[in-house]
């Protein structure tokens, strides 16, 4: 794969846009130019299904006009000076909006950090199409796979280049490659499906697609002959796939554009324990090879780690500078290009791991629930209640016994919260990364 960000050309094309726009009247602005190369290879049943290809650049200025701002979006053959006039003369109609506005120039990044995000491995389509088939392949042999919902491989890069009046200019590019395959177990109304994937920025630390299909063909046929469970209090354990899923949720409900719009559930905690004490959540932009890593963001800031909830208690919200100017705040270099604007974003989030080993954790129960998937839409974010479809495995004196499936598991994410348990076994290969967690008295709806 070529590095094709053509950066100097692209640096030439957003600074033009920025000139553009100050010489069309806007007292600030900022452009960003975004560019992306992908190629996929989807299989089934040992054939080719679909090959694709797909790249494109697209171009965004946003223009301040007094406290009134309105953005623009192109490609890159756009006319700067059009685009330049069309953003201003949006402004001067707009609404008056107090919080907009560039960064602070004191917190621009003054140099864009090299965090390892860009691969230079070129991957065929034929390379891809042989690890997509390699990975059905292991899947469909494992005993008691019936059928195969396909497999897949891409290759693909991404990359940005940003430039502002306030005096910034920078650019970088990453790489992604995945794997994945998905498979059926059993026959007629007793079929069970599951999944394995690998993704990340390097492809020598993809792992082998033998190795996924046969875990997936191995989860597949676990969930084979499920039981339905009875109907009351339960102590769940998340495997890291659904944990990941709450350590989502924690970081949604700290997200600062939500709390300033006052639509999530810990508005009111910054300061206070919305945990266990066993808890803590870091963020991490500059992790290297991390899957959600940038050296600088949206707004040209370079964030650093923070400890976003420490043993329990919330220490930040997630802030871009128009958020952060809201609450009275300072940004905290959290801010990402969506579509022509800025909002708060989460970077490398992580639960922190436990003393616990997983299997430690699951032996110390009596009775409860180990969930490896969840379903369904039923998270609040503006009052907290959770309620979802659930399948796992049931625990019977310290360990994993039947299947469980058509059941529901319930609670309050605030409390949910502070009865979460992390385990041992953190694996930070994930943008949104979480151990083993055990949550506590939650409902179960079952038979």
């Amino acid at each position: 794969m070529d590095e094709t960000l053509d950066g100097a050309r692209l640096a030439d094309r957003v600074s033009a846009l920025v000139e553009a726009a100050r010489k069309a009247g806007a007292d600030a602005a900022d452009a960003v130019v975004s560019r992306g190369r992908s190629t996929s290879v989807s299989v089934r049943l040992g054939k080719v299904e679909t090959t694709q290809a797909a790249e494109g650049d697209d171009v965004s200025l946003r223009v301040f006009v007094g406290r009134r701002v309105a953005s623009v979006s192109g490609n890159a053959q756009s006319d700067p000076v059009m685009l330049a006039e069309r953003a201003v003369a949006m402004a001067r109609v707009s609404p008056e909006d107090p919080y907009q506005g560039l960064a602070d120039p004191a917190r621009l990044a003054k140099e864009v950090r090299d965090l390892d995000l860009f691969d230079a491995t070129v991957v065929s389509a034929d390379e891809l199409r042989e690890r997509a088939l390699a990975a059905e392949d292991a899947a469909r042999a494992v005993p008691g796979v019936t059928n195969s919902a396909g497999a897949g491989a891409s290759a693909g890069l991404g990359g940005m280049v940003l430039a502002t009046s306030g005096g910034f200019l920078g650019r970088y590019l990453g790489t992604r490659f995945s794997i994945s395959a998905s498979v059926i177990a059993g026959e007629g109304t007793g079929m069970e499906r599951d999944y394995d994937y690998s993704s990340r920025l390097h492809y020598a630390d993809l792992e082998a697609a033998e190795t996924i299909g046969r875990r997936a063909g191995e989860r597949a046929v676990r969930r084979l002959n499920p039981r339905k469970a009875s109907t009351g209090p339960v102590d769940v354990i998340f495997d890291p796939r659904v944990a990941r899923g709450i350590a989502g949720h924690l970081a949604a409900a700290i997200n600062g554009a939500s709390v300033a719009r006052k639509t999530s559930f810990l508005r009111d905690r910054m300061g206070q324990p919305v945990a266990h004490a066993g808890i803590t959540v870091s963020d991490d932009p500059a992790r290297p090879r991390g899957q959600s890593s940038r050296p600088f963001d949206g707004e040209g800031i370079a964030g650093e780690r923070l400890l976003m909830v420490e043993k329990g208690v919330l220490n930040h919200w997630y802030l871009s500078t128009s958020a952060a100017r809201e609450l009275g705040l300072e940004t905290n270099g959290r801010g990402a290009r969506s579509g022509s604007s800025v909002v708060p974003s989460a970077t490398n989030v992580a639960i922190e791991p436990g003393d616990a080993a997983p299997e430690a954790m699951i032996a110390a129960l009596k009775s409860g629930f180990y969930v490896t998937e969840v379903f369904g839409q039923g998270v609040n974010m503006v009052t907290g209640e959770y309620s979802r479809g659930a399948s796992g495995f049931w625990i019977e004196d310290g360990r994993l016994t039947h299947p469980v499936s058509e059941v529901t598991i319930a609670s309050n994410l605030k409390d949910m919260f502070l009865r979460m348990v992390p385990a041992s076994d953190l694996d930070r290969d994930y943008g949104v990364a979480s151990p083993t967690l055990l949550i506590e008295g939650m409902t179960l709806a079952g038979s």
